[in-house]
């Protein structure tokens, strides 16, 4: 599989991660193909400064040499780096834009699982509405804090899951039958294929500065984002 490189320099470079791509070698299964072991067949030495989960798609950010493999690490950790994320949800927010703050705690009877919880992790989401349609919403994301699954179980909490989100979300897949859900349509219809069959989160945007230079990088959502979108204006448009 080949990862498109979106931009690249003596310190790091930035990825466009394909949707069902782990990020880093699976702790349990090393052989599982993942970003960081098909870009280190290409590199002297390559250092991890974020993942983001298998499913989304998006920008990546990996170290070429220590000295900024710890800056980057440190940006993170320090919430200096500004990360932008779109998602396709179910429903709609009350307001157009607003601010998600609430504590996140591993499940304890659902390993692999978060939880709302008083006693966990202080977490902090922005969010921006950038289409209403009837029954779905597209919404620009912010995360100010770094927590596992964070912006899912967010939305999830506000009545918004992110759609084909296995964990947090209602359905598995996403189909035109599913936005013309009042339509009578055939068991065997062209409409019942799925646009999408993962979670519909795109990582967008990425802030930084290194060594005195500011780097700015975006990325258009994939192909299967795209479609939905597509179906949802000429089907969901208010």
């Amino acid at each position: 599989m080949a990862i498109p490189v979106i931009y690249e320099d003596d310190h790091f470079i930035v990825i466009n991660k394909n949707a069902g791509l782990l990020s880093i070698p699976d702790r349990f299964d090393a052989l599982k193909e993942n970003a960081y072991d098909l870009l280190s067949k290409h590199y002297e030495s390559l250092y991890t400064v974020h993942r983001i989960d298998k499913d989304t798609s998006g920008l990546m950010i990996f170290a070429k040499e220590a000295d900024s493999h710890k800056i980057l690490n440190d940006a993170f950790e320090q919430h200096q780096i500004q990360k932008t994320y779109l998602a396709l949800t179910e429903s709609q927010p009350l307001e157009d834009s607003g601010r998600i703050e609430l504590a996140i705690a591993h499940s304890i009877s659902h390993p692999g699982k978060m939880v709302i919880h008083n006693k966990g992790k202080q977490s902090t989401t922005d969010f921006k509405v950038i289409t209403r349609w009837k029954q779905f919403s597209l919404l620009e994301l912010s995360p100010l804090t770094g927590r596992t699954h964070q912006i899912r179980i967010h939305l999830m909490h506000i009545g918004c899951p992110i759609i084909c989100d296995p964990i947090y979300g209602i359905r598995n897949q996403f189909s035109i039958a599913d936005i013309k859900r009042h339509s009578k349509l055939a068991k065997n219809d062209e409409q019942f294929r799925p646009l999408i069959e993962r979670t519909a989160l795109h990582a967008f945007g990425l802030k930084f500065n290194l060594f005195g230079k500011s780097h700015q990088f975006e990325i258009e959502p994939p192909k299967d984002f795209r479609a939905c979108i597509q179906q949802l204006n000429k089907w969901q448009s208010i």
